[in-house]
């Protein structure tokens, strides 16, 4: 067969729908950021049944046939099955949230729940995290039943609340009393992965020929690659176990003025440094040692797993990607004592948050009970266990693969998060999450930065980008 001509209708027409669903994420984007669904846990939070409603009545509009389901008065989720072509078929499962982190306007650029666009970016308290990639979603799933293109199992759809918390009031909600909308899937993409990361300018002369190579890069493409540089793609296939902990000290509640050699406040303090100075020790997992495995490879270097540190830094916005995962954490985040200045409280508390590896959780824990010795008590706010997806199975692959046909410089690898999304939940009733919501970005945006930072925004080229990798790869589903 000869080349497509560049008049061919049926060309014309698929660019001319690609560019429709561009723009319609960016609409979708900009308005869902203007619904303030801010997040400041413990069950303090802005309803999201206004989000919900918009985002069903979008489903609604494209025949997805939604339904929105609350843990509580507007703790709203948005659930939606779309029929496959083949029954037999195992189903697949797209899940993000629809709630965010708290934002102070007076340290942001533009207010944070405006939508703005401005600069080529749609910006606004969730256009990373991640109300992009739910319009990016929206948008080529609108664009897919408008053209009557279903993917082969059925196509499952959940749009949550609460994931900035627990989870609690959305995906464990769900995943517990809404299982049947989640029957026959195996495997689901959600945030924090597929995103570009350029490879530093001085990492290697030339790419590896190695395990990357040999994943479908063709001759062609490696080339171009090694001319011009290379851009990874990190593709989460895990993340690290979460550990919330309450610590709690009590003494002898006393005057301010007398004695206390019985000082909860001090206990507490005391604990809560010895955690923050601890420095804890590597533990290279599977998973980590694929993604260090898979730089080395794509940017034809060797990484020193001796020195992961110094290798972190040296390779700048790559060597991110491993820095938080080679290590378990505890960071001390609240601290909560007395009343009056005057006197000694008899109890004093503070909050915690540990991440912890696969595999040593056991570990962890023998090490915080350690740290805070006999007279500090702990408890868990949330618990739970670290996930896994297989990076060397076919939908890896295929993510891999729709991410290369829009960019030949990219060099997807496995990723291994530091935080925490709601994967954990599904993992909990048989499905494996990757986190996989594509972006193409610039070298000057600090993608990982916004993550619950100021000036969040997302570029109007990377969501167009993205709807075109979700288009490709659903055709694979």
């Amino acid at each position: 067969m000869g080349p497509v001509a560049h008049n061919d209708p049926a060309v014309a027409a698929g660019k001319a729908a690609a560019e429709r669903a561009a723009a319609e994420a960016a609409t979708i984007c900009a308005d869902l950021i203007r619904f303030d669904t801010t997040n400041r846990g413990e069950g303090v939070a802005h309803p999201e049944r206004p989000a919900a409603e918009h985002v069903a009545a979008l489903l609604d509009d494209a025949g997805a046939d939604p339904v929105i389901v609350e843990s509580e008065p507007g703790r709203a989720s948005v659930l939606a099955r779309v029929p496959g072509t083949d029954p037999s078929h195992p189903a697949f499962l797209i899940h993000g949230h629809l709630d965010v982190v708290p934002a102070d306007p007076s340290e942001w650029t533009v207010p944070p729940f405006s939508g703005e666009v401005r600069d080529g970016c749609v910006w606004g308290r969730g256009a990373v995290d991640m109300k992009g990639s739910l319009a990016m979603t929206l948008a080529t799933v609108r664009r897919r039943l408008r053209e009557g293109r279903r993917t082969r199992g059925d196509l499952v759809l959940a749009f949550l609340a609460d994931e900035e918390c627990t989870g609690a009031h959305g995906s464990r909600y769900v995943a517990r009393e809404h299982r049947g909308y989640f029957e026959g899937c195996t495997e689901a993409i959600s945030e924090s992965g597929g995103f570009s990361v350029p490879a530093p300018a001085d990492a290697a002369s030339s790419v590896g020929t190695g395990a990357g190579a040999a994943s479908g890069f063709t001759e062609a493409a490696s080339s171009i690659v090694t001319a011009a540089g290379t851009r990874i793609y990190p593709i989460a296939t895990g993340e690290r176990g979460t550990a919330w902990m309450r610590l709690t000290a009590r003494g002898t509640a006393g005057h301010g003025s007398k004695p206390a050699p019985d000082n909860a406040v001090a206990e507490i303090a005391h604990a809560v440094s010895r955690i923050a100075a601890h420095e804890w020790p590597v533990r290279l997992t599977p998973g980590v040692r694929a993604l260090l495995d898979g730089l080395a490879d794509a940017l034809g270097t060797s990484i020193d797993h001796d020195r992961l540190d110094e290798e972190a830094a040296r390779l700048g916005g790559v060597g991110r990607l491993f820095a938080g995962t080679i290590r378990n954490s505890a960071n001390p985040t609240r601290l909560d004592a007395g009343y009056k200045v005057n006197v000694v409280p008899g109890t004093a508390s503070a909050q915690v948050d540990g991440r912890y590896l696969p595999g040593t959780d056991e570990e962890f824990l023998a090490t915080i009970d350690r740290l805070l010795g006999p007279r500090v008590a702990r408890e868990f706010i949330n618990h739970e266990q670290a996930p896994a997806a297989d990076p060397a199975g076919p939908t890896f692959a295929a993510l891999a693969g729709a991410l290369r046909a829009e960019d030949p410089l990219a060099r997807p690898v496995p990723y291994v998060m530091a935080g925490g999304t709601d994967a954990k939940s599904f993992n909990g009733i048989g499905i494996a999450s990757f986190g996989f919501a594509p972006l193409l970005l610039g070298p000057d945006l600090d993608y990982l930065g916004m993550f619950h930072g100021v000036d969040e925004r997302v570029p109007l080229d990377g969501l167009a980008f993205g709807t075109r990798v979700l288009d490709r790869f659903l055709d694979t589903r």
